[in-house]
């Protein structure tokens, strides 16, 4: 029988990707809630949102699933429509530890004190904000909750820590006002932390190495771990370059991280979700940081997926939602070795030449694998992108595969030659 599967924020690129996962024949994948109002709107009016997504499935012919990859809101609604269809789900509550980054490091000290840096939480309304800080000189500082780096800033010196909190309190009402609404809709706000909500800032040590993503899933109470992604950044130790699978570090690492995400899911209660987990390895220290929790799979992850397993992980989304224990990954994909790079320009300018279609058609000649999301067009200002960290503009997606990590990076070299994107004077950012 076929199973009517309702997906948040649905678009053709993630339409296709669920369309490669076994057995999609046996689906009818439905958009719940437009792209538009899910990524990067100037506002989430969530009451409005979460209407229009109760009368989507109120009129549906069947919901045996709910599924979402994108980040908050996105995540926040599923365990709420799906409890309300009494349907496989987290609880609010375990999510809501992993959407904000002041909850989430009150979990991890208390069960992996050894992997959390020093930090805490601050008003971005405070009178004075640096009479209520504790820590020193350097920190990161970023909103509790928020996605893609969006107003996270290292902080070196108290001029950048005033002019960082000034630029936090007159934007972070985007992410605090719906987050305080799905505060008002959990069943059990007892289990959550008294201090924090969607307003409040976290400032933490600095933490480094070589970073990376575990993705896997919970189900049933049990915890599994079915790849690991490096991520690597730019000096700047904040903008990505790209992910890569399979990982390079050392097996043992990859297992001490999988101990350690074991412990804090477990501690938290998250259940019935897939999830990604990002950690930091410091090889001189061999020390490892965990930096944040997403109760979801990476989007950006799935073409890496089919390209290396022949099937994206979405895969796992859906078995997951429907009650199923999944079986993934598979080794039937055609690389050894994936990824997705985001090659980036590191301050504002004007595009003043971008790839044509003609030139994308004839790099996936070359390369059938490849696919390219181009984020600009020409005479298009870069600060015009939304959803941007704070020290450069993305100005596409690059997924490609290859028999290794050598080859990967030639290859993508290669195609960047052919793309040839060129730009007015980069005027730095002031952050950058």
């Amino acid at each position: 029988m076929l199973k009517h599967i309702f997906v948040i924020g649905l678009d053709d690129f993630n339409l296709r990707e669920l369309e490669t996962v076994r057995d999609s024949h046996q689906y009818s994948f439905h958009g719940l809630v437009d792209y538009d109002a899910i990524v990067n709107p100037k506002h989430y009016p969530m009451p409005e949102i979460m209407a229009e997504a109760r009368q989507t499935l109120a009129e549906a012919e069947a919901v045996d699933a709910i599924i979402g990859h994108w980040d908050f809101p996105t995540t926040s609604m599923l365990p709420v429509l799906r409890r309300e269809h009494g349907l496989p789900t987290p609880t609010l509550e375990s999510v809501l530890y992993c959407e904000s980054k002041y909850w989430g490091r009150i979990a991890q000290q208390a069960v992996i004190p050894e992997c959390t840096p020093p930090f805490q939480g601050l008003d971005p309304y405070s009178d004075d904000p640096v009479a209520d800080l504790q820590l020193d000189y350097p920190f990161w500082l970023k909103p509790t909750t928020a996605f893609s780096s969006y107003l996270g800033f290292r902080i070196d010196n108290e001029e950048q820590f005033r002019q960082a909190m000034a630029t936090i309190r007159e934007n972070i009402q985007l992410f605090a006002e719906p987050f305080q609404y799905f505060i008002d809709q959990c069943e059990h706000r007892e289990f959550l932390p008294a201090e924090g909500d969607g307003a409040t800032c976290l400032a933490e040590g600095l933490i480094g190495g070589s970073l990376c993503t575990l993705e896997g899933y919970v189900f049933n109470g049990e915890v599994v771990v079915y790849g690991v992604l490096d991520s690597l950044r730019g000096s700047n130790q904040v903008s990505f370059l790209s992910y890569e699978y399979p990982s390079q570090l050392p097996p043992g690492v990859q297992n001490r991280m999988a101990e350690h995400t074991h412990k804090l899911l477990e501690h938290i209660g998250l259940d019935n979700t897939p999830f990604n987990i990002e950690y930091f390895w410091d090889p001189q220290t061999d020390r490892i940081w965990l930096l944040e929790i997403n109760p979801r799979i990476s989007k950006s992850h799935c073409p890496i997926f089919q390209m290396a397993t022949g099937h994206s992980h979405h895969e796992v989304a859906i078995d997951v939602a429907l009650d199923r224990r999944p079986e993934f990954p598979r080794p039937d994909g055609r690389f050894p070795v994936a990824a997705k790079f985001m090659p980036r320009v590191y301050g504002d300018a004007t595009v003043t030449r971008a790839p044509s279609e003609s030139e994308l058609e004839a790099l996936m000649r070359l390369h059938p694998e490849l696919v390219v999301h181009s984020h600009v067009e020409e005479d298009m200002q870069l600060s015009e992108l939304r959803g941007q960290d704070s020290y450069s503009f993305e100005i596409a997606d690059v997924f490609i595969g290859a028999q290794s990590h050598e080859e990967l990076h030639s290859k993508f070299r290669d195609i960047m030659q052919v793309l040839d994107y060129r730009f007015s004077e980069v005027v730095a950012t002031n952050y950058g």
